[in-house]
């Protein structure tokens, strides 16, 4: 009786998009996930993730061209937006599984013997982007007339420079990529991502504070964030190891990765570590270590199973809500054109970035010739570049920033994304030609 008298009050009273409780946001995310994914996958028949992220961007202009004649359902979407707080549901919900997720199926010995290419990719490589985006963009943005100082445009750099390639694994697979040019793609998205987030949180308190952060002061921000978060992350899968080692039973194992997810990001939170490092180091000990000495073949098959699934919907459902996103965002004439001008700065600084460590480190390493061109069309940006964007104190800079990272990360999965994988049939295609000549 509570339970209909709640559905009744609910269309009685016409509640409000703005007053949507967790339940109501889910069911409505959920059903367009649903309903995207059936109409790529019957008609369209793009990546999962690029065809709903595709759907629910034309959606999302069709509802603002309708309102031209009348029909302002806009007003509801950017309700339902206003509800959801996009950066915390990334930052603080579905980036802790994907990175567990992801990390759990990387083999640590592949790992390891790409391990001085993704290290230099996901530390210097992110920092020298950081930089080189900074610069590129005070010059575009003050060439456009737009508010940004040099603080927020390093800022940017930040948000920009780390890789989210989720989408484009599967492409890469499928394209015929060797093993170890999918494990440096892997292994840096991984990594970067953590690295990234912390390297923008340290230019945040500096931005913010007025300039009066010691150098010293920065370093061990930086260094504890990372290898105090590495360490949390290896004493989470120890002991998450240890406890599946003692059971054989698969629900209670399924729960206890659950609970090193959830638990040891909050906890990573609270001690101010990185969470997500914390959360790439736990799911290499499970996926590696705990797979073979503490599960039975069917814990790992009902593992396996379900992180591949909470991969694929989580992942489907933050792609939708980054194609409505756009309802969320202001686009004026200036804020376009400075994003049209950043989409080649921010490629060329990720081919600068990707240049110079493998540069550095052929006598030691061997590389495919093709290596450079498909790392850099290959590192797409995506959800957690908007987070970090809307993470952006209120100021000047904000919103040509917001405007200016939407249209990045659209681009880079829209048209990289798209056209990666037949950069890698390609290029397998003329190294063998090579090697035949």
């Amino acid at each position: 009786m509570v339970l209909s008298g709640g559905i009744h009050s609910l269309f009685l009273e016409g509640e409000s998009l703005a007053t949507m409780g967790l339940f109501d946001i889910l069911a409505v995310l959920l059903s367009l996930a649903a309903v995207f994914s059936y109409i790529n996958h019957r008609f369209i028949r793009l990546p999962t993730t690029i065809g709903v992220m595709l759907i629910a961007l034309v959606a999302s202009l069709l509802v603002l061209l309708l309102g031209q004649f009348g029909f302002h359902l806009e007003d509801d979407a950017r309700r339902l937006l206003g509800a959801i707080d996009f950066n915390r549901a990334v930052l603080d919900g579905v980036l802790s599984f994907l990175l567990f997720a992801g990390a759990l199926h990387v083999n640590l010995n592949d790992l390891r013997e790409q391990g001085r290419v993704i290290g230099a990719l996901a530390t210097f490589g992110v920092l020298l982007s950081t930089a080189l985006v900074g610069v590129f963009s005070w010059a575009i943005f003050g060439a456009f007339g737009l508010a940004v100082t040099l603080p927020f445009c390093f800022l940017f750099g930040a948000l920009i420079s780390p890789t989210d390639p989720i989408a484009v694994l599967g492409i890469v697979r499928k394209a015929g990529a060797t093993k170890s040019l999918e494990t440096k793609i892997t292994g840096e998205s991984l990594f970067n991502d953590g690295v990234g987030v912390v390297i923008f949180l340290v230019l945040l308190s500096v931005a913010t504070g007025g300039g009066d952060v010691a150098g010293g002061e920065i370093a061990f921000l930086f260094a504890k964030e990372v290898f105090g978060g590495a360490i949390w992350g290896f004493l989470l899968g120890w002991l998450a190891y240890s406890m599946l080692k003692s059971v054989d039973n698969y629900q209670v194992e399924v729960l206890i990765t659950l609970a090193l997810v959830t638990g040891g990001y909050a906890g990573a939170s609270a001690l101010h570590l990185s969470g997500p490092i914390a959360m790439v180091v736990g799911g290499l000990m499970i996926g590696n270590h705990g797979r073979r000495f503490a599960m039975s073949e069917t814990t790992r098959e009902h593992l396996d199973t379900f992180w591949e699934l909470m991969d694929e919907v989580l992942n489907v459902v933050l792609f939708v809500l980054l194609g409505l996103e756009v309802l969320a965002f202001t686009f004026s004439g200036s804020f376009l054109l400075a994003g049209l001008v950043m989409i080649p700065a921010v490629l060329l600084a990720r081919f600068i970035a990707v240049l110079f460590p493998v540069m550095l480190l052929r006598p030691f390493q061997r590389f495919s010739p093709y290596a450079i061109r498909i790392l850099t069309w290959g590192g797409l940006r995506g959800g957690i570049s908007v987070a970090l964007a809307l993470a952006l104190p209120p100021s000047e800079a904000r919103e040509p920033i917001l405007a200016v990272t939407y249209l990045i990360v659209v681009f880079s999965i829209l048209v990289q994304g798209t056209t990666v994988g037949r950069l890698v049939a390609l290029s397998q295609r003329g190294q063998e030609a090579e090697e035949v000549g």
